[in-house]
């Protein structure tokens, strides 16, 4: 395992080959090589497919992940309006969606509704109705037209606004998918985990966990979100290598849950400070489907540059 600072990487727009530099200088060189992708170093693979996502015919899928924000609804108005001009420029077949607190539901659905853009909530509550103070189910979610709902996100593991364990998020992921909602299901490893090592095993743990019970036919409305917790609002990234090896792990997890086919279906996210300098190198590893954004999708001029994102030049591609 590479340090958290190690590999940063770099693509040579202009010629046949791509180089991922190293803060040493030296550099692993991906040329020309079989009919499908570029090779870079063990593992990593340049995506061959330009036409709106992997050749396997997954589509990207970027969603913006608001947390705790903006302060008001005429805010929350006024970004949900730019994320849809935003959305006006791509050119790809994409999902675009952006997820907001629970206040905001029903206006930003209205404001995007018959767009590029969808909406879904950022947790639901475990049970369906009653004395449940504060709890918001999933039938109300649905019912203001939220399509996706986050579940599992670190920061509901890691106790930034509460400490859920894998099995509340397998109910709250039954719960999504039973009332013919798309759930986001996140996994990831804390800085301490990575360092021992063990990204991988976590994330095993927590998909066979979390998605317990969940049919492969059901797995059609299932989107994986790899956000490594160390990389959240820290400024830190995932290069694209570790982030490749990773989702590619993950899709090698869910082969064994599911079949290759299932596992070939379902869309991988990285979520972990994307941003407009980084979104281009992670879009362009085989089994990085998309981006769960945080911080910059709260600012118009980023997340287009996210949402409009620039995939690898053709000679970069086989």
């Amino acid at each position: 395992f590479a340090p958290l600072a190690a590999l940063r990487p770099s693509f040579l727009r202009g010629g046949d080959q791509a180089v991922l530099t190293t803060p040493r200088g030296s550099g692993i060189t991906a040329a020309r090589g079989g009919a499908s992708a570029l090779s870079m170093g063990s593992g990593y693979m340049l995506r061959p497919d330009a036409s709106g996502g992997a050749s396997t015919g997954r589509k990207y899928f970027i969603a913006g992940n608001w947390k705790m924000n903006p302060d008001t609804l005429e805010e929350a108005k006024a970004l949900a309006q730019e994320v849809v001009k935003c959305s006006e420029k791509s050119q790809r077949d994409m999902d675009i969606c952006v997820c907001c607190p629970y206040p905001f539901l029903a206006t930003v659905v209205d404001i995007t509704r018959g767009t590029k853009v969808s909406v879904g909530a950022q947790d639901v509550f475990t049970e369906d109705k009653g004395a449940f103070t504060g709890g918001v189910s999933v039938a109300q979610v649905k019912s203001v037209g939220a399509k996706y709902v986050v579940i599992g996100h670190s920061e509901r593991r890691h106790g930034n606004i509460a400490a859920e364990s894998d099995a509340i998020f397998n109910l709250k992921t039954k719960k999504v998918l039973g009332a013919g909602l798309e759930a986001i299901l996140c996994v990831g490893e804390t800085k301490d985990e990575y360092e021992a090592k063990l990204n991988k095993a976590v994330c095993a743990l927590q998909l066979s966990k979390g998605l317990a019970g969940v049919s492969a036919a059901e797995m059609k409305r299932v989107t994986i979100a790899y956000e490594p917790v160390w990389a959240i609002g820290t400024g830190l990234t995932a290069t694209p290598e570790i982030a490749q090896e990773v989702h590619a792990f993950i899709r090698e997890h869910l082969t064994g849950m599911y079949g290759a086919q299932v596992a070939q279906s379902v869309r991988i996210q990285y979520g972990g400070s994307v941003a407009p300098n980084n979104v281009d190198t992670l879009m362009a590893c085989p089994d990085i489907d998309g981006a769960l954004v945080g911080g910059a999708s709260l600012q118009a001029e980023s997340f287009d540059k996210i949402i409009n994102f620039n995939e690898p030049a053709a000679s970069q591609r086989v």
